[in-house]
């Protein structure tokens, strides 16, 4: 219903109520307005638990309320951060319930290049400060990689430069992640794929890259803003694989190339700084092995040299072994008679041992042997006889020890001990439980006594929506299902009681806007 003004001066005026007023401003402002740009700087930003996004956006007088709804979120190109100077897209609506206008924005894209370079600025000492910049944590890239991985758009001229550049330098085994380089999904993409290549499990049925690539061509630097972004810095800093960035010409600048391990001028160079050339190592390996062999010749001719040089100064051979050859020929002459004087000798000894060995002389030895075998055998029996007695009364002790009457009055001490023990621990238990009951009786007490169903009692009310407990009235509204539970019981709110349901796209009232 349209506001009309009174058509007689000192005529009745017509009565609207609350609602139809209410509905009629914001027919007025959606239908006035539209779909409408607005350029200011973004001030205090919130992200409900709902998630909802509210932010407002400002200039030097005023403030414009602007609220994106979850749904909405996903597709903002650019998440608004204070400070941030931004041109937001969107429908002007009103909200009754707190007379509030505000921006239902669908569309946040920063105001220039000048507010990109300081947001980059911004962004760029925030990473700095942490340390991601740091010489100290870049890892070294492999010098002969088996696998490279490439995260780059897969029908992009760039793709096909590395290709080349490869195959021309050293051939390699290359996995591309297909990627989004640009637009509003790129540095969501980007950052999962650094981090999906990390995933990939050594020696899997996908290798796992030796080093990544990530690789754009040029543009503004709208265009190359996904590389800006948070997410892909801290993506590019936890990887553990060595990581080139090659995004843009050699004049384009983004936080990727700060955080990567080595930056690239160009997506030809990365490939060019990946590998060496495969000719130039032939060429290095033949060079070496040539120096290798003319190392060992010269070695060789070298140790030939020395050795004559050694030769000359020793003397003749037959010079040398001429005086052991003398000395040689002495001893074979003297060997004869050396050895027949040895053989008379040892023939003298053996007539004289010969002689001593008369039957007469062995027939007596021989019977001082038995002689002193039979003394020998008469002393044997009574020792024998004397150690069985000790073992006899050795065994006698024991036996005598040994008795039943004497282990059954062990048994019987031992038993009454037992029973004795027995009793002491059931009164121990009896006692304990007893305490342990008092205790668990004293803790139940306690419990009631902090119970919220005593404060139930009171007169206290606790109100659940959804099944959880809330404690303001933004989250009641947002329940679809509210309970209220007394002392006495639970209910829920009747079909009867005046509650109104808002729109999922009519935002919330004022305490919970932000």
């Amino acid at each position: 219903m349209d506001l009309i003004d009174d058509p007689a001066p000192g005529g009745n005026l017509p009565e609207y109520s609350v609602s139809e007023v209410s509905g009629a401003v914001k027919r007025t402002l959606e239908d006035a307005f539209g779909r409408i740009r607005v350029r200011g700087e973004v001030g205090r930003v919130v992200r409900a638990r709902s998630g909802h996004l509210y932010f407002d956006v400002k200039d030097d007088r005023n403030v414009l309320a602007c609220t994106t709804w979850r749904g909405q979120v996903e597709g903002l190109s650019v998440i608004p951060e204070e400070g941030m100077e931004v041109v937001v897209t969107g429908r002007m609506t009103a909200y009754g319930g707190q007379s509030k206008y505000n921006l239902n924005a669908e569309q946040v894209t920063v105001a220039g290049v000048g507010a990109l370079m300081a947001m980059f600025e911004k962004r760029k000492a925030a990473l700095e400060k942490e340390g991601l910049f740091a010489a100290e944590r870049k890892k070294v890239l492999p010098y002969l990689p088996e696998v490279i991985g490439v995260v780059t758009s897969p029908t992009g001229a760039v793709i096909r430069d590395i290709l080349h550049r490869l195959r021309d330098r050293f051939p390699r085994k290359v996995l591309v992640w297909p990627v989004a380089v640009q637009g509003p999904s790129c540095a969501g993409e980007v950052a999962r794929a650094i981090a999906g290549f990390n995933a990939l499990a050594p020696g899997g049925a996908l290798p796992r890259p030796d080093l990544l690539i990530v690789a754009r061509g040029g543009g503004s630097i709208e265009d190359l803003w996904g590389f800006n972004e948070e997410v892909v810095a801290r993506a590019a800093a936890a990887s553990a694989i060595p990581l080139i960035s090659a995004v843009g010409h050699e004049t384009d600048t983004t936080l990727l190339d700060f955080v990567a391990d080595r930056r690239a001028p160009t997506p030809t160079a990365a490939a060019e700084i990946a590998v060496p050339v495969r000719l130039e190592l032939l060429a290095g390996v033949e060079n070496f092995g040539a120096r290798s062999v003319r190392a060992v010749e010269q070695g060789l001719q070298a140790r030939r040299q020395r050795l004559r040089d050694l030769a000359r100064g020793l003397g003749r051979p037959q010079a040398l072994v001429e005086p052991a050859r003398h000395r040689l020929d002495g001893l074979e002459g003297r060997l004869p008679a050396a050895l027949r004087a040895v053989v008379s000798a040892r023939r003298v000894r053996l007539g004289e041992a010969a002689g001593a060995l008369r039957p007469s002389v062995v027939s007596g030895r021989a019977m001082e042997a038995r002689r002193r075998l039979m003394r020998e055998a008469a002393r044997l029996g009574p020792a024998l006889a004397r150690g069985v007695a000790a073992q006899r009364r050795d065994f006698a002790k024991c036996e005598m020890r040994l008795r039943p009457e004497r282990l059954q009055a062990m048994l019987g001490q031992e038993r009454r001990a037992l029973d004795g023990l027995c009793d002491r621990l059931a009164r121990v238990a009896v006692a304990e439980g007893r305490t342990r009951r008092e205790r668990l009786g004293s803790v139940d007490r306690l419990l009631e006594t902090l119970s919220y169903r005593a404060t139930l009692a009171r007169g206290y009310a606790v109100v659940r929506g959804d099944g959880a407990v809330v404690t303001r009235a933004a989250e009641a509204r947002q329940s679809k299902l509210l309970e209220i539970e007394f002392a006495d019981g639970r209910m829920s709110p009747g079909a009867g009681s005046r509650q109104r349901s808002r729109s999922a796209e009519e935002p919330p009232e004022q305490g919970s806007l932000f």
